[in-house]
């Protein structure tokens, strides 16, 4: 018997509500009035308040059990309603697909045994739980993310402002790039303050298909960094004329004068269509350049973030070893870990973002920030 401890469940970002004898009492096309169980609004403003996204999944009509949700006043709290007749694993499928989630970050809870066994028979990866056990899915560990914050209180609301983008990305005519540039892109870059750790945290903690290395620094370790002058940890937010996109990105970097060492970068799924890692990069590998450094970056492949290794060979990182002396001292990598190298060139400004970013080199402005747009 292995005396290693047993890893945590991946934590929740979405629970796929049944309606009938479920999130309400009683079955709507039969039943006079259903009614909602002692608990369950508190239960669910509770789950929304972690961050964590909920949608519907229902065999019902629509404009009925829309409508009595409405009158329940939880409509506002679900995303992506599945409410028809199909197949409930299809339905599931769909809302995974149009969040971008992993199927292993998708719960679904309904009263019929029958209903949950084709769920889990068809998308193995999604946990399923009886309605029985509604009330307890809040003291659960995949329902209770280390820590809170602004964003995962507001999450609903910005994936309703990408709804709302990619409707409009559907109607515009015209090349990528010209919608991009009518979104009003707006990215800041700046060295994290104590009340932005959590969401540091956090981004290190649910982002894997955009994560460089997989590795989830705690809270104690990022103050440690921030407290350490040969480190910088930065966090990137993102807003468009929609709204926030809120914190999308981390990057964890040692400074040496000769070569600056990037640990990690990670950068919100939700964000990857906007070109937001080539842009950190490009900034990056910019500032690299006017301080006259080479570049090494971590990266370590899983199952989920080959779109992460593409953006660091796509800004020109590659194997080929770093002939300056502090990278031949310089601590080897973890187990697994590749450690790509670049002998950066100055960057032109991106094209359709607004870029005001912290400066890296030591000859920057007092309050240390720098604005490039074209």
């Amino acid at each position: 018997m292995s005396d290693e401890p047993t890893p945590p469940p991946a934590l929740v970002k979405c629970l796929v509500w049944d309606l009938d004898n479920t999130l309400w009492r009683g079955t709507l096309l039969e039943d006079a009035e259903v009614l909602l169980p002692d608990g369950m609004r508190e239960l669910i403003v509770e789950l929304d308040s972690r961050g964590i996204l909920q949608s519907v999944c229902s065999r019902n009509d629509h404009d009925l059990a829309w409508s009595r949700l409405e009158e329940l006043g939880l409509a506002e709290y679900f995303v992506l309603p599945e409410i028809g007749w199909g197949r409930k694993s299809d339905a599931v499928a769909r809302i995974a697909e149009r969040l971008n989630f992993a199927h292993r970050t998708i719960a679904f809870i309904d009263d019929q045994p029958a209903e949950r066994a084709e769920v889990a028979f068809r998308l193995p990866d999604v946990r399923c739980y009886p309605a029985e056990e509604a009330a307890s899915l809040a003291g659960r560990p995949e329902f209770s993310p280390a820590v809170s914050t602004v964003d995962s209180r507001r999450r609903r609301e910005m994936y309703r402002a990408g709804f709302r983008r990619e409707a409009e990305r559907t109607r515009f005519e015209g090349p990528d790039e010209e919608f991009l540039r009518s979104l009003e892109l707006e990215m800041r870059i700046g060295r994290a303050t104590h009340e932005e750790l959590s969401r540091v945290e956090e981004l290190t903690l649910r982002t894997s298909q955009m994560n460089a290395t997989g590795v989830h620094y705690p809270d104690r370790v990022l103050r440690e960094l921030m407290a350490d002058p040969g480190h910088e940890v930065l966090v990137v937010t993102l807003t468009d004329r929609f709204g926030p996109h809120g914190a999308v990105g981390v990057l964890l970097l040692e400074k040496r004068p000769e070569v600056w060492h990037l640990k990690l970068l990670a950068t919100s799924c939700r964000v990857v269509s906007f070109g937001a890692g080539a842009t950190i990069l490009s900034w990056l590998v910019d500032q690299a350049a006017r301080a006259g450094t080479h570049l090494l970056a971590d990266f370590r492949g899983t199952d989920r973030n080959r779109m992460m290794e593409i953006a660091y060979r796509f800004a020109g990182f590659d194997e080929q070893p770093c002939v300056c002396r502090e990278a031949a001292t310089a601590p080897a990598g973890a187990e697994g870990v590749q450690r790509l190298h670049l002998a950066p060139v100055r960057q032109p400004a991106p094209t359709y973002v607004r870029v005001e970013a912290v400066r890296l080199t030591g000859r920057e402005p007092a309050d240390g920030v720098v604005t490039s747009r074209v």
